[in-house]
């Protein structure tokens, strides 16, 4: 018998945990490959995030790998945004067939709502940070060349 995929649980997933490709899980079983390509850059932004506080900004692996960490989050919240803004008739009849249709509610909304938030914070700061250490690493390329 197939199980009920809720909109609202596969929303909040992807907010809360989807950086580690949880929603995907929740949606498509252990055996999803697209699931497994979440954690691995999410570990690795993290490791960046930890170099940093212990090395300092001077370190260039973690300028490497911090953006990871952004760009697997804001993968994650889109995947909210999508699954929020699904609607209900197109989202039971993609994950629930023949079984009851159920509404998603205003939990859904509040997700949608703050994934978008969250989605287009991180977004611009990884962008902003990355630009910023390119930057900052083209200068000290210059400055040693010279």
């Amino acid at each position: 018998m197939p199980t009920y995929r809720s909109k609202a649980v596969a929303t909040w997933l992807a907010i809360l945990v989807g950086a580690f490709g949880a929603h995907r899980f929740y949606l498509k079983g252990w055996r999803d490959p697209l699931g497994w390509l979440y954690p691995l850059p999410a570990m690795m932004g993290w490791v960046g995030v930890q170099r940093m506080r212990q090395i300092g900004q001077d370190d260039l692996l973690s300028w490497a790998l911090i953006p990871l960490l952004g760009l697997a989050i804001t993968a994650a919240m889109i995947s909210a945004i999508v699954y929020g803004l699904t609607p209900d008739e197109r989202w039971n009849e993609q994950r629930n067939p023949g079984l009851e249709s159920k509404s998603s509610g205003a939990g859904t909304v509040f997700g949608v709502i703050l994934a978008l938030f969250v989605g287009a914070s991180v977004l611009m700061g990884t962008v902003a940070f990355s630009g910023q250490k390119f930057f900052e690493w083209q200068a000290l390329v210059a400055a040693t060349s010279r």
